[in-house]
């Protein structure tokens, strides 16, 4: 396979030769290989401004990052192959920690595979593209799969939003076999009824299985309260280890029907509140509601660098109506999983509105993403998503 060159400029390689796999568009030498000239997608050679080999992989010229790497090795360009390889690897990875077959298979960057997320549910796949480079290569990822797993039916999740700074269109549509409107996975003891089709992303978060199996031996005979509850992972599974009363709130009428179905699938009672996070809160301040334990797990509030500030005001502002409702001695699971928001930012976010309602916190574990989320030390956008447990003193 002969393919085109994208040169880059002077100096331009040390960032990739350290173990980036992206290239920004005013890295490259647009007189030596115009970018206008390459279609999005196109699978092209990365040279050093000395024309020196460095990686391949494939450009889009009408993004800010233009290309994106899958291969080291001069032998081994884009193809099925190389893809069979990345996704066994993958694979290997997840089989050694996860007995059973519930989990992320491909993390895109963190498991060398820019651009591609796959979720393995037994024997159903849902995959989700958000590069025109790997929509390119759709064929090939369904074969790989299909040789790896052999599963019944593989799901096109292609329905995110940042698929429009690549140029592609959003759908959802079968890519092999029968696929079922849900499927059934276990976590923590618990079981869930997971919607496919019309669940949020790619139909369930496991990056925060671990994060949760954190909180759980200390909610027996708690009131917990579930904020952006989805489908009930934090509250039900309260429920099934023993918390003596759960309310799960989410903004979705949908997420609150698959609360209550996985709460009667696992013969546990849990309240519901169909309303917005801040909005569910105030109507429990001001019903003089208490709990033992609060999770706030809310979706980005800081989707850009620009958004910084407006979205660390909402998560303290988040905060500070959840422990106006936390007893003294309870537990707050405080999470966030904007890129743009560090680790110390929330942390100190959190600080402030303890601060401002008077309440004294002690720092008991941090998390992060689970292992199927594995992060690319070279990048550190692929480590997203923070998980902080307090203790409210008395």
């Amino acid at each position: 396979m002969t393919l085109r060159a994208l040169k880059l400029k002077r100096r331009e390689e040390r960032r990739l030769l350290g173990g980036h796999l992206w290239v920004y568009s005013n890295e490259v030498d647009v007189d030596a290989t115009p970018l206008k000239e390459l279609e999005p997608g196109e699978a092209v050679e990365i040279l050093s401004a000395g024309g020196e080999f460095i990686a391949s992989g494939y450009v889009n010229p009408h993004s800010l990052i233009c290309a994106r790497i899958l291969s080291r090795d001069r032998g081994r360009p884009p193809s099925l192959d190389l893809l069979r390889a990345r996704l066994g690897d993958a694979l290997a990875l997840r089989q050694e920690r996860y007995p059973e077959p519930w989990y992320r298979l491909a993390h895109g960057e963190g498991d060398a595979l820019p651009g591609l997320v796959v979720d393995r549910y037994g024997d159903v796949v849902v995959a989700q593209i958000t590069t025109a480079g790997m929509e390119r290569m759709k064929e090939e990822i369904v074969a790989a799969l299909e040789s790896l797993l052999a599963p019944h039916a593989i799901l096109w999740q292609n329905a995110s939003e940042i698929r429009a700074l690549e140029g592609l269109e959003r759908y959802t549509e079968p890519a092999a076999g029968a696929v079922p409107e849900a499927v059934q996975l276990c976590e923590h003891d618990a079981r869930f009824r997971v919607p496919l089709q019309r669940g949020q992303k790619t139909g369930w978060f496991f990056d925060q299985r671990d994060n949760r199996r954190r909180l759980l031996p200390h909610v027996r005979g708690r009131r917990v309260l579930d904020v952006c509850s989805y489908l009930g992972a934090w509250g039900v599974q309260a429920g099934v280890h023993g918390a003596r009363d759960v309310l799960c709130i989410d903004s979705s009428a949908a997420a609150i029907d698959g609360v209550r179905h996985n709460a009667e699938l696992n013969g546990v009672q849990v309240r519901t509140l169909h309303a917005d996070a801040f909005e569910g809160l105030r109507r429990l301040r001001d019903s003089d509601e208490r709990f033992d334990a609060i999770v706030l797990d809310p979706p980005a509030f800081i989707k850009r660098r620009k958004d910084a500030a407006e979205g660390a005001l909402a998560y303290q502002r988040l905060n500070e109506l959840a422990l106006a409702l936390l007893e003294p001695g309870g537990l707050l699971a405080s999470c966030s999983c904007s890129f743009h928001f560090s680790e110390s930012g929330l942390i100190e976010t959190v600080q402030r509105a303890a601060g401002r309602t008077r309440r004294f916190l002690r720092l008991l574990e941090v998390g992060g993403q689970a292992p199927d989320h594995p992060v690319h030390p070279a990048i550190p956008e692929t480590r997203y998503l923070k998980c902080l447990i307090f203790h409210a003193g008395t």
